[in-house]
């Protein structure tokens, strides 16, 4: 097999990508070994395990000890429906959106207090080390977990109110702008910055991935009269879900 400039390793594990797409290796089946690998495309051996190791990480193969390199059940990705923060209706924002697809959601949570760190602080528009209320969130869907989530409230703004824990209390799992008006703020305006990057252990762990995997991650925060009330850290499988966002035009 000619190549051309792209390193030998890319042109061959672009040639087997394109036969796992269009399914002439199909999931569940076993990659060609090293050695089919080099005598196939005419390379060496380090060129062949170069390849290997690039769908490894792309996550469209996984290794299984004893037995072999094998095409990874591709998932179909579903929708995780977004549309900012909405008016109060006694529900969270991931409730909300469940229902909009006719599917039941579960969540865990836990809050306790913690200080800012600098990252935080900054979003929060608060000084490192002020207090806040940090609460960690594992979603599922059909029993399967979907998204992770970590929120931080200033607890200059909840400390020693009925909203002070997020999912404690009359309005407990009702969401930030419902909980807000409690106290008499309103929230009037969420910014969300989405990016990718490699999922960190404990995420992929949690979230029944394996190393590699690409997680997007959704930066919120909620505002009121330009101050931040909260904001979260939302991670989301990539390869199991997609972000989609409603947007309305005035």
């Amino acid at each position: 097999m000619a190549f051309g400039e792209q390193p030998a390793y890319l042109r061959v594990a672009g040639d087997l990508r394109k036969k796992i797409a269009n399914g002439a290796l199909p999931p569940r089946t076993r990659l060609p070994s090293q050695a089919r690998i080099r005598e196939e495309y005419g390379v060496s051996d380090t060129v062949a395990l170069e390849a290997r190791k690039v769908l490894m990480a792309e996550g469209l193969v996984e290794g299984r000890s004893g037995s072999g390199t094998y095409v990874r059940e591709r998932p179909v990705p579903r929708r995780i429906s977004r549309s900012g923060y909405r008016p109060p209706s006694g529900s969270s924002p991931f409730r909300q959106e469940q229902a909009a697809d006719g599917t039941r959601g579960t969540w865990q949570s836990s809050s306790e207090q913690d200080v800012a760190g600098p990252g935080i602080a900054a979003r929060l528009g608060i000084e490192p080390e002020d207090r806040v209320m940090r609460t960690r969130y594992v979603f599922r869907d059909g029993g399967e977990p979907m998204m992770l989530s970590t929120s931080w409230e200033p607890l200059a703004v909840t400390g020693r109110t009925p909203v002070m824990l997020p999912e404690e209390g009359p309005l407990g799992g009702c969401g930030v702008v419902e909980r807000m008006a409690a106290i008499d703020i309103v929230v009037d305006n969420v910014l969300e910055e989405v990016g990718a990057r490699p999922g960190l252990a404990e995420e992929l762990l949690s979230l029944g991935g394996v190393p590699g995997h690409v997680v997007m991650v959704l930066e919120r925060t909620y505002f009121a009269s330009g101050r931040a009330v909260e904001t979260a850290d939302v991670v989301v499988p990539a390869d199991r879900y997609r972000v989609a966002y409603h947007l309305s035009v005035k």
